[in-house]
């Protein structure tokens, strides 16, 4: 039964009285000083503070448990308090608990036995660098979102720091490399050589100076997990021993996080990289030109058939240094991932990936006979180093047979990339890679997420893939197919698709535009440009396309009087240089037809057909011999 009880006390000192009301004496016979908050005579209106006590459920052994607190300056918030750790306590909340944070945090992680060793280490630094040192102190049944705020704001305010410290080290690291050039420009002048190299060991002991203690920022996006490791916590506190009245870590408010958007360096952004030497984005994927480049230039180093891998598959990286050659069928064409290393401290573990990562890729001819060329050159090395060869039985090693490390790969790729010239990416920006390729060549979108080991669709669609030119200029292209328009023309040669240019009831063919004088255009079609003309139109327009729009109605209207359909519109008006474009066009159609027998010349049966004489049926059996 709920039957609280409130008074009043203060902080006042003086005479302490025994129950009688007689002064208590020390050992020379002075009246003892101390707390006379409950005896003190000024207690009433104004002086003094409120207190409450209930009596709560008793424990073990029926001890007495009575909740006590105070310091409330009026009755009704003592009385609400009162109400509040009442409906908790009733509910099973440990509201006598002096627990902190702290040693809540460090009891909670130890009780997460199943945790993947790449998590426990995420939130056991979450722990140590951020819960413990903000919210450790704070007992765990006074925790509430105001002490969250305030850690967050003091991470903001940390972050404030740390980029005035990361500024400054960016100006010394750029005086360093000033001092650097004029130390070199001073060649064969030793006075003005001598002063150049005392300034730049100056700038570089600045420089060595102003980075001890420079430190990350930290992100939106790790104050997010840092609090879903907070939100972690404390729901497990709330379901297992309703040790927090709410799970305050979902009341937060936290800056916004923008997942990076993958972008594709196309020539703006690779002029822009070459002259400035900034990147567009943190995730970066190539062009097929550009990888066709990259492996043309990797061609003969060491982990060639890796890199091909990474760009094809799609595989993490650890699924690869893992991977070992009891999970590769070279005949079959398959490997199986269903092992991984990963990296905590620098320190290696093997571990089962997540269960949708668990999963069989098809290699293609030219992936399997990559496989075969590596199989094939391991075995020369291992002869080649003999008894020192290391039996690791992992498909991708080093050339005396060590197992690779994720991040020895990761910095191996990087130097690659930067000894070819190519724009940079990151090992990791293959993946948006491969799914994007697969997507560019026609695959259904649950085959790239089979393919790259995700739970879901969505995770497949929003985070790997990306948008290559090509699939762009497909999807201008479908608009400007189902938006005609309605440019005049004359007809000069009629539109004829002869026989050869059908294959399996498709044929594709180009319009192309060449300005003939002032604003009047020609525009023909042609299966290759080395063949006879199919049809030709003549315009007046204002440029390439109107030229191409003209061809597009054209071909419609073929279409819709011949029986025909117009399958795709491809406009390649965008491949001509910038000089030439004011001068031609090119458009390129994919038109289908229908073989369906048609009813003109059928006369309608009135009976069935009389039975071929010596018509027998087949027994099963031979009917599969003969199929």
């Amino acid at each position: 039964m709920f039957e609280p009880s409130y008074y009043r006390r203060c902080q006042c000192k003086g005479p302490i009285k025994d129950k009688e009301g007689n002064p208590v004496l020390d050992s020379d016979g002075k009246a003892k000083i101390g707390d006379i908050g409950l005896t003190c005579p000024r207690l009433g209106k104004g002086h003094g503070t409120w207190y409450f006590y209930f009596e709560a459920e008793r424990g073990e052994g029926n001890k007495r448990a009575r909740v006590r607190r105070g310091g409330f300056t009026k009755l009704d918030d003592a009385k609400n308090k009162a109400k509040e750790l009442y409906d908790a306590a009733t509910a099973g909340t440990d509201v006598l608990s002096d627990e902190t944070c702290g040693d809540f945090f460090l009891r909670w992680i130890k009780t997460k036995k199943s945790l993947a060793r790449t998590t426990r280490h995420g939130y056991e630094e979450h722990i140590n660098n951020y819960l413990l040192p903000h919210l450790g102190h704070i007992r765990r049944r006074d925790l509430k979102v105001r002490h969250l705020d305030k850690m967050y704001d003091a991470i903001e305010e940390e972050n404030n720091k740390r980029t005035l410290h990361r500024l400054r080290v960016d100006q010394l690291q750029k005086d360093r490399d000033a001092a650097h050039r004029a130390w070199v420009k001073a060649a064969g002048k030793k006075e003005e050589r001598r002063a150049a190299r005392q300034a730049f060991l100056d700038a570089n002991a600045a420089l060595r100076e102003g980075k001890k203690g420079l430190r990350k920022v930290t992100s939106a996006a790790t104050m997010h997990r840092i609090n879903d490791t907070l939100s972690s916590a404390l729901s497990w506190g709330i379901k297992r021993e309703q040790a927090f009245a709410k799970n305050w870590a979902q009341l937060v408010e936290l800056p916004a996080v923008t997942r990076p958007k993958p972008l594709v360096w196309t020539p703006e952004r690779i002029e822009h990289w070459k002259r400035t030497g900034e990147k567009p984005g943190p995730v970066m994927v190539w062009t097929p030109e550009l990888t066709g480049q990259f492996l043309d230039f990797v061609k003969g180093d060491w982990l060639y058939e890796l890199w091909h891998s990474f760009i094809f598959l799609g595989p993490r990286r650890g699924e690869m240094a893992a991977l070992p050659w009891t999970e590769v069928s070279l005949d079959a064409l398959w490997l199986r991932i269903s092992q991984q290393i990963v990296e905590v401290a620098y320190e290696l573990y093997g571990e089962a990936p997540k269960a949708d990562s668990v999963r069989t890729l098809s290699l293609s001819l030219e992936s399997g006979d990559n496989l075969a060329a590596f199989r094939a050159k391991q075995e020369q090395k291992r002869q080649e180093w003999g008894g020192a060869y290391v039996e690791s039985g992992r498909v991708w090693t080093h050339e005396d047979g060590k197992a690779l490390h994720p991040d020895w790969i990761s910095r191996r790729f990087t130097r690659l990339v930067e000894l070819s010239g190519l724009p940079p990416v990151r090992l990791h920006d293959l993946r948006h890679l491969a799914a994007t390729l697969s997507l560019l060549a026609g695959h259904d979108i649950k085959v790239v997420q089979e393919k790259l080991g995700h739970s879901s669709r969505q995770i497949t669609s929003d985070t790997y893939t990306s948008v290559l030119p090509e699939m762009m200029r497909a999807e201008a292209e479908s608009v400007m197919a189902v938006v005609p328009r309605d440019v005049p023309f004359e007809l000069r040669t009629p539109l004829a698709i002869p026989e050869r240019a059908w294959q399996n009831d498709i044929a594709v063919f180009f319009a192309h535009g060449a300005r003939q004088s002032g604003a009047t255009w020609a525009v023909g079609a042609q299966t290759q440009p080395d063949t006879d003309l199919l049809g030709m139109i003549n315009l007046v327009g204002r440029g390439q396309d109107d030229a191409a729009n003209a061809a597009v109605k054209w071909i419609r209207d073929h279409c819709s009087a011949n029986d025909l359909e117009l399958v795709r519109v491809e406009n390649f008006n965008d491949r001509y240089p910038e000089d030439q474009r004011a001068d031609f066009s090119l458009t390129r159609f994919t038109v289908a037809r229908s073989e369906s027998p048609g009813l003109g010349s059928w006369a309608l049966p009135t009976g069935l057909p009389p039975a071929t004489a010596g018509t027998t049926r087949r027994a099963p059996n031979e009917r599969q011999k003969a199929a």
